[in-house]
């Protein structure tokens, strides 16, 4: 059954490849894959970078990356800002400071975001009173934070995981090995990025976390959030000798309130036996909540998951 699922999967993205578009950007080459088709989560454009001198008879790395709207290009997002990957990426693959890579941009499709980036197995760790002060949480502005939608993060990494990556594996010329597989976001987007590789460790093989945003919320007195992603954290992370993970942090908006929550944080990742050659945490004094600092430190993370060894 499952076979015969899959391939219907296959046969179904097979079809829908054929209507992927190539836009603009300063390096390399974006193919966008609008609306892609899911059993498990709604459909959402998909954009895969592509570096300079792709050739299909190489073989590349993968990095998925999440708010894939905000990754390439700044005339086209709600604060014209972006995080510059191509840029990036492009100079350093150039420069042979990284291996060959391609990105996957997955888009957030809005009112969802919150649900399907909030991990799913430490929320339901939770008492049904905690579950429901949480879902009762709101933005500044009396704004719904999860838009009464069920966290979903389960569903959305089944995506990537099952449907996602098996279509960029066969139809890009990718390593599809666990060490060449990545996975990057930022504040949500890091939180996400934190489940996969614990729940899927035998897939991605390092996660790039900035700006984690471990409250997970907004705004709630007592907020039980933090601990029971520590807990998880404490139950799940991976092998440190199979798998690397990067987390930051700036001083500034709404990073400035996640510095004890993210030294809370390392204490785990020390008592799980990462250590300087599988684990980072910086903090970059003046920086923000924003892709503009995002875009400013993009190197280091990105360096620390895919740098060639000299």
């Amino acid at each position: 059954m499952r076979a015969n699922m899959l391939s219907l999967t296959f046969a179904m993205l097979t079809a829908f490849e054929m209507a992927a578009q190539t836009l603009p950007v300063s390096t390399g080459r974006l193919e966008r894959h609008a609306d892609f088709p899911s059993k498990h989560v709604p459909p959402r454009h998909v954009d895969v970078w592509l570096p300079d001198g792709y050739r299909p008879d190489q073989r590349y790395a993968v990095l998925y990356m999440h708010d894939g709207q905000m990754l390439f290009d700044s005339s086209a997002t709600w604060n014209h800002q972006e995080w510059g990957v191509d840029e990036t990426l492009g100079r350093l693959i150039r420069n042979g400071s990284v291996q060959d890579c391609i990105v996957v941009g997955i888009w957030n499709t809005g009112a969802r975001r919150h649900a399907e980036y909030f991990p799913q197995s430490p929320y339901e760790s939770l008492t049904n009173d905690e579950r429901g002060r949480i879902e009762a949480a709101q933005r500044t502005g009396g704004h719904s934070v999860f838009s009464g939608i069920p966290v979903c993060s389960n569903e959305y990494l089944r995506f990537i995981v099952e449907e996602l990556k098996p279509f960029v594996d066969n139809h890009y010329a990718t390593r599809r090995e666990r060490e060449a597989t990545f996975i990057a976001g930022s504040s949500m987007g890091g939180l996400i990025s934190l489940y996969a590789i614990c729940e899927y460790p035998e897939v991605f093989g390092g996660a790039a976390c900035l700006s984690t945003h471990w409250p997970g919320i907004f705004s709630m007195d007592d907020n039980p959030v933090p601990e029971t992603f520590f807990r998880y954290m404490d139950r799940k992370l991976p092998d440190p000798r199979t798998h690397r993970i990067y987390f930051d942090l700036g001083t500034e908006t709404l990073d400035s309130f996640y510095p004890p929550l993210q030294r809370r944080a390392d204490e785990v990742m020390r008592k799980r036996g990462y250590g300087t050659e599988n684990w980072m945490t910086r903090t970059w004094p003046r920086q923000d909540h924003s892709e503009r600092s995002w875009r400013g430190r993009l190197e280091i993370p990105i360096t620390f998951l895919l740098g060639l060894k000299r």
